[in-house]
């Protein structure tokens, strides 16, 4: 995203339990389907919802341990929904480059998780908000974007979960408070398998 994008962005109506559930099905056919021998499903007909662009990632982790398995994503909007969660899908399982790709034979034991991204707001670091709020750093050429649901899975306060986002930018810790930093927020539905 560029250091310069609009602070109002459009907003987006939640998606129903039934889009949600539609995602999690296809997302799990896309992958049987790539790994077992490169093709992906026929797109199902999709609700104006699903049609609309919208930012995704995928969550891959082990249903035995919760082990991180796979997980990529786009921080903007560059297709219809139901396109970006089998985008992201397939880079989690074969293109995250601190795993192994995922085979066919694992996927049974893989968890799906989806986070539909909201577009993201230029904001001040006392604006974000812990449970709420993923947050993206730019400075110079470096970035770096964490999730919303990522400090509390790790107990982290905003000032922790704003110099992790800083290592995730291979920037030193606290560089988020460099005047020519950009923050932006932004939200994230966020549903998985089990639910």
């Amino acid at each position: 995203m560029p250091p310069d994008a609009p602070t109002e962005p459009q907003e987006y109506e939640p998606l129903s339990a039934t889009e949600k559930r539609v995602l999690l099905e296809l997302v799990r056919r896309a992958l049987e389907r790539y790994l077992d021998d490169g093709s992906l499903p026929e797109m199902p007909a999709a609700s104006s919802a699903l049609l609309a662009p919208r930012a995704t990632f995928v969550t891959l982790r082990r249903r035995d341990t919760g082990e991180l398995r796979g997980c990529r994503g786009e921080s903007e909007a560059q297709r219809p929904l139901v396109e970006s969660v089998i985008h992201t899908a397939i880079a989690s399982a074969t293109a995250d480059s601190r795993f192994p790709p995922i085979t066919l034979a694992e996927l049974a034991d893989i968890h799906i998780e989806i986070s539909a991204l909201t577009p993201m707001r230029l904001a001040a670091p006392e604006q974000v908000i812990m449970g709420q709020h993923g947050v993206v750093l730019h400075l110079g050429p470096n970035a770096g974007l964490l999730l919303p649901q990522v400090p509390a899975s790790f107990g982290w306060n905003r000032e922790e979960y704003l110099d992790a986002l800083c290592r995730k930018a291979g920037l030193s810790v606290g560089a988020w408070r460099n005047p020519d930093s950009r923050l932006y927020t932004f939200e994230a539905e966020i549903w998985s398998e089990e639910e």
